[in-house]
C-alpha cells in the first residue's frame, strides 16, 4: 500500500514539476502516429498546423530538457521514501535500485510529453499558440524561459525551508500542550530503538 502512495506521489510530481516550469514537449521524438496519440490521450486528431505550433512552442520553452530534470530531480527525493516504506532487511536497497532503474528505462519523457499535446489543444486556440511563440521568440520572453525555472526552484527551495519551520514548530506546540502524547512518543521512540 505504501509503495503505490509513493508511486502516485512520483507520478503527481511529475505532473506538477512539468506545470510548473513550462509546457510540455515531444517534438524532439518526432511525430507518433495519430492513433498512438489518441490512445495515450483519449482525444480525437488535431488540426496537423495547429499541433505542429504546438510543438514548435514546447520544442522553443525547453521543455524536455526540464521534464527530464525534473524527473531525475523527483527520482533522487522520492527514493529514500520508498526505501523507508519497505520493510527493512538486505533485498531493500537492491530492490529499490532494480526498481528505479526499470522506471528510467520505461519513463519515456517523449511519450510522457506527448499527453501535453491535447492539453494545449483544449487550453489554447491555434491563434493563442501562436501569440505565445511569438513572445516567446522576443527577448523578454527569452529571458522569462531563462529566468522561470530557476526562479521556481529558488521560491519550492524557500517554500520548503519555511514549511519544515512550520512544521517542527507545531509539533513543538502540540507536544507543549498535550504532555501525554509527548510521553507516548518517548515510549514508542524507546520501545523502537530497544528493538534495534
Amino acid at each position: 500500500m505504501k509503495i503505490s502512495v509513493v508511486l502516485g506521489v512520483c507520478l503527481a510530481l511529475a505532473s506538477a514539476g512539468r506545470a510548473q516550469n513550462a509546457p510540455a514537449t515531444a517534438a524532439a521524438a518526432g511525430q507518433s502516429s495519430a492513433a498512438n496519440k489518441a490512445s495515450l490521450t483519449g482525444q480525437g486528431k488535431i488540426d496537423p498546423a495547429k499541433e505542429a505550433d504546438i510543438h514548435k512552442l514546447l520544442e522553443l520553452v525547453g521543455t524536455k530538457a526540464i521534464v527530464s530534470q525534473t524527473m531525475d530531480s523527483m527520482s533522487k527525493s522520492i527514493k529514500p521514501l520508498l526505501t523507508n516504506s519497505l520493510p527493512p532487511g538486505d533485498y531493500r536497497e537492491k530492490l529499490v535500485d532494480l526498481f528505479f532503474a526499470e522506471f528510467t528505462a520505461k519513463a519515456d519523457v517523449n511519450r510522457l510529453l506527448d499527453l501535453a499535446v491535447p492539453v494545449y489543444d483544449r487550453s489554447f486556440s491555434h491563434q493563442e499558440i501562436r501569440g505565445l511563440i511569438e513572445f516567446y521568440q522576443t527577448p523578454l520572453g527569452q529571458k522569462a524561459i531563462a529566468t522561470l525555472p530557476k526562479l521556481t526552484a529558488e521560491l519550492q527551495e524557500q517554500g520548503r525551508k519555511w514549511g519544515e519551520q512550520v512544521g517542527r514548530d507545531c509539533m513543538v506546540e502540540v507536544l507543549g500542550e498535550h504532555p501525554e502524547l509527548a510521553e507516548a512518543l518517548t515510549a514508542a521512540q524507546k520501545k523502537t530503538q530497544a528493538a534495534k
